[in-house]
Formats: C-alpha cells, sequence, structure tokens
C-alpha cells in the first residue's frame, strides 16, 4: 500500500457512516487528511439519515501512528505550528459535538494521535496487538491537544504513565483495563461481528436518546474550543525547538 494515496471515504449503509481514513506513512495524520476527517465527522453530524458514526482505517498492523513527520519537518514558526495542530483538535472537537455516537475500529497500534482519537470516540473496539503510546515527549513536545481527551477517558493517573514514559509501549490489554478499547477481540473477525452487532443496534435506537447520551456524556467539555487551540498554541510553539528538529530528522533519516 505504500504507494497509494492517501484518502478520507465516507460510505452509507442502513443508516451507518462509516469514515475511512488512509496514508501510505502508517496511517499518519497530515492536515489535508485532519481537516478532511474533521468535515467528514461534522457533516455526518448534520446528516438527519446518518444516526451512527463508525470510524476506521485502512491496512492491518497500524491504526493511526499520528502526526506526520514531514509535516513537521516543514514547519518554520508558530503560526504554522498553531495551524498543523490545530488539525488534530478540529476532529477532536467534531467528534465531541457531533450529535451521533462515534464507534472507533482500532485493528492495530496507535501512537500519539491515533491515541486521542481513540479517546475521542464514544466507544472503541480493538484486536490484540493495538498497543498504544503517546510519545509526544520523546519528539520535543508533549500530548497537550488530545491530553484532555486521553485524560478524559483514561483518567490523569494513566494519562499521565502515557506522558511520562514517552517510549514505552503500553499493550492493548493495558488500554482496555483502563478504559480506552470497550472491547478486546482476538482477530479482527470478532472485532469485526462486534462493530456489526452494536451498529445494527444503535441505528435502530432512538436518535434523540443517543443524543441526548451523548450530550450527558461529555457534559464538562464546553470549554475544550478555547481549550484546545490554547495546547495547539504550546504544541505549535515547542515543535520549533532544536530538540524537536534534531529529533524529526534523526527519525527521517533513519526511516530513509
Amino acid at each position: 500500500m505504500a504507494n497509494e494515496k492517501a484518502y478520507v471515504n465516507v460510505e452509507h449503509a442502513d443508516g451507518i457512516a462509516t469514515i475511512e481514513f488512509f496514508h501510505p506513512q502508517s496511517n499518519s495524520l497530515p492536515a489535508d487528511i485532519l481537516a478532511a476527517l474533521a468535515k467528514a465527522i461534522e457533516a455526518e453530524g448534520a446528516n438527519v439519515a446518518t444516526k451512527l458514526i463508525i470510524l476506521r482505517s485502512a491496512g492491518e498492523k497500524v491504526f493511526c501512528a499520528g502526526a506526520s513527520f514531514d509535516e513537521l519537518a516543514a514547519i518554520t514558526n508558530e503560526e504554522q505550528g498553531l495551524r498543523f495542530f490545530l488539525g488534530f483538535a478540529a476532529v477532536i472537537n467534531a467528534i465531541r459535538k457531533a450529535p451521533k455516537f462515534v464507534i472507533a475500529r482500532i485493528q492495530g497500534k496507535c501512537i500519539g494521535g491515533g491515541v486521542g482519537l481513540a479517546a475521542a470516540a464514544d466507544y472503541a473496539i480493538a484486536t490484540e496487538g493495538s498497543d498504544i503510546k503517546l510519545s509526544e515527549l520523546s519528539v520535543g513536545i508533549g500530548p497537550f491537544v488530545v491530553g484532555p481527551a486521553v485524560e478524559r477517558k483514561l483518567g490523569l493517573s494513566a494519562f499521565s504513565q502515557l506522558t511520562i514514559d514517552a517510549t514505552q509501549w503500553r499493550s492493548a490489554d493495558w488500554a482496555r483495563k483502563n478504559g480506552l478499547f470497550a472491547e478486546l477481540h482476538n482477530d479482527s473477525l470478532g472485532m469485526d461481528n462486534s462493530i456489526k452487532r452494536l451498529a445494527n443496534t444503535l441505528s435502530n435506537a432512538s436518535p434523540d436518546a443517543m443524543r441526548e447520551i451523548k450530550k450527558v456524556l461529555w457534559e464538562g467539555t464546553e470549554h475544550w474550543d478555547a481549550l484546545l487551540k490554547e495546547r495547539a498554541t504550546i504544541s505549535g510553539r515547542l515543535i520549533l525547538s532544536e530538540h524537536s528538529k534534531a529529533f524529526i530528522e534523526k527519525f527521517k533519516t533513519h526511516k530513509a
């Protein structure tokens, strides 16, 4: 899949909108993919025919590798940095504000922003091997933008563990026990069967009831528009540091 082009696709069936994203670099998230994801989620949130949103990525081994290192390397000033990290804020806020449940299909590893997507989802179903890592500190920044979503879902203790020990992978079972994943299955077949069962059930549930439940579940996050912008400002500044630039260059050289 290395030569394929990145995309965000939306498919509809029986009141269920499935939003799938792909990037040839381990489903990383450049600005255009982030913008397309936010736009698709917002559109399906407003679509009266959509009762449920499923968020998934293509491929098998990696759900999402987080921020695009190519784009991080290209940031030369704080304004560009803010604009890039606001892309993650837009996706998280789109999920938060959508009056529909967002179910995440996690078929592989989650890194940085990928953990943020899983945490922002209302319900995440994963497979064994979907290990997680918040690697931002090792890059010279921190999980500032995704942090509120991760802390909300896992609690401060687990969030701090992921944040401070930034090079350490946590197992999918650790993620399930700490609340990131609602379900963990042995393989993709089991995961997909469970997603199908839940989606069919929810597609026949009351849209009004689900909308009111989502309001309750996200109560206390009304300030996130401002909060995530503040956090994006911090990341946008730190990514310009010599530490960050050296790490990104070393990473890209090693990958090459």
